[in-house]
C-alpha cells in the first residue's frame, strides 16, 4: 500500500495506467476512499495515468491536524505530485474533492491542464449546517447520519435497484474516522470560493446530478457562468452521480478529455 509521507499528512495513494500518459488526478467526496472510483478506473487507465488518493483523514491517510482547511487539502494535492515528480494533471473531483480541483485550478492555474468539479460548488452548504453536521457527529457518531447520507448520495429507485452497491458505499462512510470527517467538514464549514471562481481560466467539465439535495444542479450552473471555459452535464443522479450513472459519467469524462 503506497503511503507519501508529506509535511503534514500521510497519504495513501494508487496510481496507474500508462507511464509516460497523461495523469488525471482522482479526488473523492467527504465520507469516501479511492475505491469510490472504481467504476471509472478501467476506462480511464486505457488511455491516461490515473491517481487516485484518500483524503486526509479518511481511509488509510492520516494528519496531525485536528481540523482542515480548504488550503490543506488542496496543498495535499500539490504535496503529493511533488513527491511522485508530476508536474501537470487534469483533475477531476466529487463534492469535497469538487471544491478541492476548484481550489486547485485557481491557486496553481499553470499546473492544472482541466478540471472536472462534480457535484460540487463553490460554496457547499452553509456555516451553520456545518455545524449542525460537526455536532451531531461529535455526540452521536458516524452511524447516526448513514441513513439520510445513503438518501442524499443516491436517488431512491437507485437504491432499490443497487442494493449491494448503496450497501459498500455506506461501509465506505461508516469506515471512515469520525474526527477525520469532522475535520473535513470543519474545511468545507469556511470554504467559499464564489469571489473567485471566475479567475479559473483552464478548461471544465462541470457535472452535476439532476436529483442533488447536497449540490444542485443550480450550483453546476454558476461554475458553469462564473469559469469563462466551462461546459456542462447534467446526469440523472442524485449526489454520487459516478456511481449512480458511472457509464455516463466515464463516458463525459472521456469525451471531455479526448477534446482537449
Amino acid at each position: 500500500m503506497p503511503i507519501a509521507s508529506l509535511n503534514s499528512a500521510s497519504l495513501h495513494y494508487e496510481l496507474a495506467g500508462p507511464e509516460g500518459a497523461p495523469v488525471v488526478v482522482l479526488s473523492n467526496s467527504l465520507g469516501t476512499e479511492l475505491n469510490l472510483w472504481e467504476p471509472q478506473i478501467a476506462g480511464l487507465t486505457r488511455h491516461y495515468r490515473v491517481l487516485r488518493y484518500d483524503t486526509r483523514g479518511h481511509g488509510s491517510s492520516k494528519s496531525s491536524g485536528s481540523a482542515y482547511s480548504l488550503d490543506d487539502l488542496g496543498g495535499d494535492v500539490l504535496n503529493l505530485l511533488n513527491f511522485l515528480k508530476i508536474e501537470q494533471f487534469h483533475v477531476c473531483g466529487i463534492s469535497l474533492g469538487g471544491i478541492t480541483a476548484l481550489w486547485l485550478a485557481i491557486n496553481a492555474p499553470q499546473r492544472v491542464l482541466s478540471l472536472m468539479p462534480c457535484n460540487t460548488a463553490a460554496r457547499i452548504g452553509s456555516e451553520r449546517s456545518w455545524e449542525a453536521r460537526i455536532e451531531q457527529i461529535t455526540q452521536h457518531g458516524l452511524a447516526s447520519i448513514a441513513d439520510a447520507t445513503m438518501e442524499r448520495w443516491f436517488t431512491e429507485p437507485f437504491r432499490r435497484s443497487d442494493p449491494l452497491r448503496v450497501e459498500s458505499t455506506r461501509r465506505m462512510l461508516l469506515g471512515t474516522d469520525a474526527q477525520g470527517y469532522i475535520a473535513c467538514c470543519e474545511a468545507l464549514r469556511y470554504a467559499d470560493l464564489r469571489h473567485t471562481v471566475a479567475m479559473i481560466a483552464s478548461p471544465a467539465l462541470v457535472i452535476s446530478g439532476t436529483h442533488d439535495p447536497v449540490t444542485p444542479p443550480s450550483d453546476g450552473l454558476y461554475l458553469q457562468d462564473e469559469i469563462s471555459s466551462a461546459r456542462y452535464c447534467e446526469l440523472n443522479a442524485a449526489h454520487l452521480s459516478n456511481i449512480e450513472q458511472s457509464a455516463a459519467f466515464l463516458q463525459a469524462m472521456l469525451a471531455f478529455l479526448g477534446a482537449l
